[in-house]
């Protein structure tokens, strides 16, 4: 979420930034603010998944005292 954050937060920077500077900028500020969302939400997507491991399926274990049977 944090790095989510930090790039939608160049993204406003560059989009206001756009309005401000002389037009060889312009273009420069205006990628940015093109591309960035792009690049944020595969970053957050990429994050979550980061330390998660895959469990191969298979035969459940066994317990290593049985339940007492009551008669």
């Amino acid at each position: 979420m944090r790095q989510y954050s930090t790039a939608m937060s160049l993204r406003m920077a560059c989009l206001i930034l756009v309005f401000f500077v002389p037009w060889e900028l312009k273009i420069v500020f205006g990628i940015g603010a093109v591309v960035l969302p792009y690049i944020a939400v595969v970053l957050a997507n990429a994050g979550s998944r980061i330390g998660t491991v895959a469990i191969a399926p298979g035969p459940l274990p066994q317990a290593a005292i049985e339940p007492k049977r009551i008669e």
